[in-house]
């Protein structure tokens, strides 16, 4: 089975654990997904573009949310590329507490999805 190639969308400010998090499960023996590329680190006058074709090579995005998402412009700006692109996007509950910030640039329709493993894989199979 082909794995789905994946954007991870993330606030490495404060979420870099969450990232690694997601990575380890991505190389779990039953994955459905690989992480072909990340948040651009490194702002810069073309980080917009960088992203946008990272983006554009990948089948999905997954936005992780945590306590600081809410006010992460640089995930508002990938959000707002994946859309341009027409890929699919989710968000996943970074955080076990109720605190995860919701992306300004979310539409009122996404909705914030338990991570589990289950949930995961049914969500990269596209069930939402």
């Amino acid at each position: 089975m082909a794995l789905t190639p994946v954007y991870i969308s993330y606030d490495y400010d404060h979420d870099q654990d969450l990232y690694n998090l997601l990575l380890g499960q991505s190389k779990n023996d039953d994955s459905p997904f690989e992480i072909a590329d990340w948040s651009v680190k490194d702002e810069s006058p073309a980080w917009k573009d960088d992203a946008r074709k990272r983006i554009k090579r990948v089948d999905q995005v997954i936005v992780i949310c945590g306590e600081h998402t809410g006010s992460a412009t640089g995930i508002d700006a990938e959000i707002e590329i994946a859309r341009d692109e027409a890929k699919p996007y989710f968000l996943l509950s970074g955080r076990a507490s109720d605190k995860n910030k919701r992306p300004s640039a979310a539409l009122a329709s996404d909705k914030i999805y338990d991570w589990t493993w289950p949930n995961l894989k049914l969500l990269i199979g596209g069930s939402r």
